[in-house]
Order: structure tokens, then C-alpha cells, then sequence
């Protein structure tokens, strides 16, 4: 008899010991997950931060091109009316698990970083412009603003694909399909964007 119920205890042990494992495994790549998502929202956070730093900047140079470039009216209305369309944009975090809002957000400010670029391109014909203190410190905040958000939609790129990576492996995949977390969305280069501007004096 105590030999039987030896057997049973080591037999219940090993099973609480298996399960035990199973839940700290299960745990241990839950929280992972989490990690990971959270990297993803907070390279979210910085490269919006970096749009609103850009969105922020655009009406000082607008208004100090409009100063000189009075017959560039359609490239100022341009500019103008794209940073509208980004600003009607309400970014919010399910915007990372939706592609198709993804997708209509960074078409947004890609149609807002192709006006930027026809506008200073547009001051290349006047000159006294150029020379202007306030617009030449404009212009270098905003070629500053776009590095940085060149460099944050790479961090952001690498992070979801920490994410999506991690998720998808097995056998975390299971504890992620069952928990519903999904893949992100990555950053795409903009259409033509492989393609230098023309830029003709």
C-alpha cells in the first residue's frame, strides 16, 4: 500500500511539476509579448512625436515664405492644405493594429512631405529669400525634423519587427493567438520616393 501510494504521489508530483512549468512558460512568453508590444507603441510615440514637431513648424515657414513668394500661391495652399488633412487624422493606438488606417496615415504625411519638398523648392527662386535669417533657421528645423523622423520610423521598423517576429515563432505563437495580439504594421518608403526630385534653376 505505501509503495502504491508512493508511486501516486511522485505520479501527481510530476504532473504539478509539469503543469507548473507549462504556466511559467506560459507567463514568461505572455510577458515577453507585452515587452515587445510596448517597444512598438513607444517607437509609435516618437515618430509622432517627430509629425507633430514637423506639423507644428509648418505655418512659421509658410508665413515666412509668403512674404516673398507671393505668385506661389497654389505650392503655399498646397502645404497648407496638406497639414489640414494630417491634422483631421485622430491618431490613436488601435491605428498600429488596423492596416488600412495605418496605411491612410502614412499616406497622409507623405502627401505632406512631398508639399514640403515642392515648397523648398519653390525658394529656390528667390533669392533674397534664401538669404533670410528666419526662413534659413525654418528651413534647418525642418530638415532637422525629417531626419528625425527618418530615423525614428527606422527604430519604429525595427521594433515591429522585434514584435512580429516574436509572435510568430512557435511556440510563443500559441500564447499570442490565444492572448489576440497581432502583427504590426511597418513603415513603407513613399511612391517614387526611390526617384531623386528635379530641382531645376
Amino acid at each position: 500500500m505505501n509503495r502504491t501510494l508512493a508511486i501516486t504521489l511522485g505520479v501527481i508530483g510530476a504532473i504539478v511539476l509539469v503543469v507548473l512549468l507549462a504556466v511559467g512558460w506560459g507567463v514568461s512568453t505572455y510577458n515577453r509579448i507585452v515587452s515587445a508590444e510596448e517597444g512598438v507603441k513607444s517607437g509609435w510615440s516618437q515618430v509622432e512625436n517627430q509629425y507633430q514637431r514637423r506639423y507644428d513648424l509648418i505655418p512659421n515657414l509658410v508665413e515666412t515664405v509668403k512674404g516673398y513668394a507671393k505668385q506661389e500661391k497654389e505650392v503655399l495652399e498646397g502645404v497648407t492644405n496638406a497639414r489640414s488633412r494630417v491634422g483631421q487624422l485622430s491618431v490613436t493606438p488601435e491605428v498600429l493594429n488596423d492596416p488600412k488606417a495605418f496605411a491612410k496615415f502614412q499616406q497622409a504625411q507623405d502627401g505632406l512631405s512631398s508639399a514640403l519638398s515642392r515648397l523648398l523648392v519653390v525658394t529656390e527662386n528667390y533669392p533674397q529669400l534664401k538669404s533670410n535669417e528666419n526662413f534659413l533657421a525654418l528651413q534647418q528645423q525642418l530638415e532637422g525634423t525629417e531626419n528625425r523622423i527618418s530615423v525614428e520610423r527606422k527604430r519604429f521598423n525595427e521594433t515591429v519587427q522585434s514584435f512580429n517576429v516574436t509572435i510568430r515563432r512557435f511556440p510563443a505563437s500559441f500564447i499570442a493567438s490565444m492572448s489576440g495580439f497581432k502583427e504590426k504594421s511597418y513603415f513603407s518608403a513613399a511612391a517614387g520616393s526611390d526617384q531623386a526630385p528635379k530641382v531645376n534653376f
